[in-house]
C-alpha cells in the first residue's frame, strides 16, 4: 500500500519525536494512540493511509461498529480501549481490544482476567488512577495502588503493562503526570499511559510511554 502524508498526523509525529529528544529519551520508546472515538470510518481512513496503526477508543459498541471492516483493509491495527469498561462488556473487549487504559476497580480486573482465559488472549493493561481525588472520576485512589497491582498480579495473575490518569481539567498536568511516574515506580511497572492533544509534550518529559491525541490529529468533535 502507497502511504499519503497526512499533516496533522505528521505534526504530532514531530511534537512526539522533539519532546523525547528533548529528555534524552528515544522518539521510539513513546507510543502514539490516535484517538478516534466520535469519528468514523470515513475519518480514520486517511490516518490509516498515513501509516498510523495504533488508535484509541471509549466505547466498545462504537468501537465494534467501524472496527472490524477497517481492519480487514488495514493489518497490524493495534485497538486500545482508554474509555471506561463495564463488567457486562467484558467478552466484547477482550475479542475487540489489544490494551485496555482503564482498569479501575476489583470486578472489572476479575471479569477481564475471566475472559482473556476463556479465550485464550493476552491483553496489555493499564490500571487507571485517580490522581485527583474527584468523586465523579474512575480509578484506583493514589493510596490504594500498590495493594490494587498487587492483587491484580497476585490473585488474578494478570500482567499489569502500567497506569493511566486523566488529570482534572482545572489543574497543572504535570504534577499529575510526575506523581503517577512516582506510583508506577513504587509498583515495579513501567508504563505510563497519559497525556492527550493539550499537554501530551509535558507527559512525555515526564516519562510517558504512551500518549493518547485525538483531537490534534482529527480536529475538533462536534
Amino acid at each position: 500500500m502507497t502511504l499519503t502524508s497526512h499533516p496533522a498526523l505528521t505534526a504530532v509525529q514531530g511534537e512526539i519525536a522533539k519532546a523525547a529528544r528533548e529528555v534524552g529519551r528515544d522518539p521510539g520508546s513513546v507510543t502514539l494512540v490516535a484517538v478516534s472515538k466520535t469519528f468514523d470510518a470515513e475519518a480514520i481512513r486517511p490516518v490509516l493511509v498515513a501509516g498510523q496503526r495504533v488508535f484509541g477508543e471509549n466505547r466498545v459498541q462504537e468501537a465494534k461498529g467501524k472496527w472490524p471492516a477497517l481492519r480487514t483493509d488495514f493489518p497490524g491495527v493495534e485497538l486500545h480501549l482508554i474509555g471506561p469498561l463495564q463488567s457486562n462488556k467484558a467478552k466484547e473487549a477482550v475479542e475487540l481490544f489489544d490494551a485496555i487504559h482503564s482498569i479501575d476497580r476489583p470486578k472489572i480486573a476479575k471479569a477481564v482476567a475471566e475472559e482473556m482465559a476463556r479465550q485464550g488472549r493476552r491483553l496489555r493493561l493499564f490500571i487507571e488512577i485517580n490522581t485527583g481525588g474527584e468523586e465523579q472520576k474512575a480509578g484506583i485512589a493514589p493510596k490504594e495502588t500498590e495493594a490494587f497491582v498487587a492483587y491484580c498480579r497476585d490473585d488474578l495473575k494478570l500482567e499489569i503493562t502500567g497506569l493511566m490518569c486523566i488529570p482534572p481539567h482545572d489543574e497543572e498536568p504535570a504534577v499529575h503526570f510526575a506523581f503517577l511516574a512516582k506510583l508506577a515506580g513504587e509498583c515495579g511497572v513501567r508504563g505510563l499511559s497519559m497525556g492527550m492533544s493539550a499537554d501530551y509534550q509535558a507527559a512525555i518529559e515526564l516519562g510517558a510511554t504512551h500518549v493518547r491525541v485525538g483531537s490534534a490529529i482529527f480536529g475538533s468533535r462536534s
